[in-house]
């Protein structure tokens, strides 16, 4: 065994940052793959055995389900940067009043705003 991993001498280095997808080329890949399988399934749907020709539907529905993925996609991360630049202009406009809030969005409540309880059950 070498000597960094029986005494631990050598330091390990930092994981590397996570990587973003391009979500629109997975979604257009994986469509792709549904478009040939229905290509191939509808080519031999006439030797298939009766009980078996679901696959038809099956690739038709994801065919289709790529396709909405292939518009719904940037629809909802242009609308989750819309939500999220809409946040950061309110927390601005809150830091440059002073009016901050310090709510944490929490529901739980501590022993110390309701005197005379005890927070055992």
């Amino acid at each position: 065994m070498s000597q960094s991993r029986q005494g631990g001498t050598e330091e390990r280095r930092p994981a590397p940052p996570p990587r973003e997808a391009d979500d629109r080329q997975v979604t257009a890949v994986i469509t792709v793959g549904w478009a040939i399988a229905f290509a191939v399934v509808v080519t031999i749907r006439h030797s298939l055995p009766a009980d078996a020709r679901w696959w038809v539907w099956t690739c038709a529905f994801g065919l289709g389900m790529g396709l909405f993925g292939l518009w719904y996609v940037p629809f909802l991360k242009g609308r989750r940067a819309r939500i999220e630049a809409d946040r950061a202009a309110v927390a601005e406009d809150q830091l440059s009043s002073g009016d901050v809030s310090r709510d944490s969005g929490s529901n739980t409540v501590s022993s110390t705003e309701t005197p005379g309880r005890s927070t055992k059950s």
